[in-house]
């Protein structure tokens, strides 16, 4: 297989960039997404050329890393999956792949298809977490979780935090993203006690990163690799104005009482 592959190349946040056209030959229809693109960057070093720049990990769908824009739509056509699942037999031999990185104020452009996500650790870090000394380990059966709220929390925490949901958003929001890391700790009693301020900290983080609102067109679900679900999006409006509620008697920021997602 062969393909035209149109690459977006840029030296840093303050050059222009630009599409590069390459030919991708050779092709094998069992090659992931990366390792086409790994044969491609082989051939420019061997060419004396500059390789693309792009970011990859573990290449299992677990670490987030692989964050590409293929044809438009984050981490390519198939849905559930990551770039480094996406292979080759996915595309028509000869077609023409436009690829490009995550497009938001809040990730500024690196190198060519690297982007700067740690805005995303800052949220997390303004209270994805729960602050309690655990002490020695206790029994793992010792506090009871009913099986739907175990697997409530399972679905929010299997967030990566690859930031495919903010590249999708035509307002560049990481409010799944936020949802899903309020989420997970909040229904769970382990997270309960700090839930109020863990919701405020982090919305207030994220607005500071200057991410975008939700605009409820559920681009974010459709190009979640881990088809994590738009309601809770509604969790996380309901535990922040429940958090205003309870501080002031009044929301903190009635913008965030948008309609929810149904």
């Amino acid at each position: 297989m062969k393909f035209t592959l149109n690459i977006w190349r840029q030296r840093g946040a303050d050059d222009t960039g630009r599409l590069v056209t390459y030919e991708a030959t050779s092709v094998s229809s069992d090659m992931s997404f990366l390792e086409m693109l790994d044969g491609v960057n082989q051939r420019l070093i061997l060419a004396g050329e500059e390789p693309v720049a792009f970011e990859h990990d573990c290449r299992e769908g677990i670490c987030g890393s692989c964050s590409l824009v293929i044809n438009g739509v984050p981490h390519g056509p198939e849905r559930g999956i990551t770039t480094c699942q996406l292979y080759m037999r996915r595309f028509s031999d000869g077609a023409t792949i436009t690829i490009e990185p995550w497009r938001a104020r809040a990730f500024p452009i690196i190198r060519d298809l690297v982007v700067d996500r740690s805005a995303l650790d800052r949220v997390i870090r303004a209270g994805g977490y729960i602050s309690v000394n655990t002490g020695g380990a206790v029994d793992g059966n010792a506090l009871l979780i009913g099986k739907e709220q175990a697997e409530l929390a399972m679905d929010a925490a299997s967030c990566i935090g690859c930031g495919a949901c903010v590249a999708a958003c035509k307002n560049a929001s990481a409010m799944l993203f936020v949802a899903a890391k309020v989420s997970h700790l909040g229904v769970l009693p382990q997270g309960k006690p700090e839930r109020a301020r863990r919701v405020t900290a982090m919305v207030e983080a994220m607005e500071r990163e200057e991410f975008g609102t939700c605009g409820n067109q559920y681009e974010c679900e459709a190009v979640c690799p881990k088809s994590i679900s738009v309601r809770f999006i509604a969790m996380l409006n309901r535990e922040y104005l429940q958090a205003g509620f309870a501080e002031s008697g009044k929301p903190v920021n009635a913008d965030m009482a948008h309609a929810e997602p149904g």
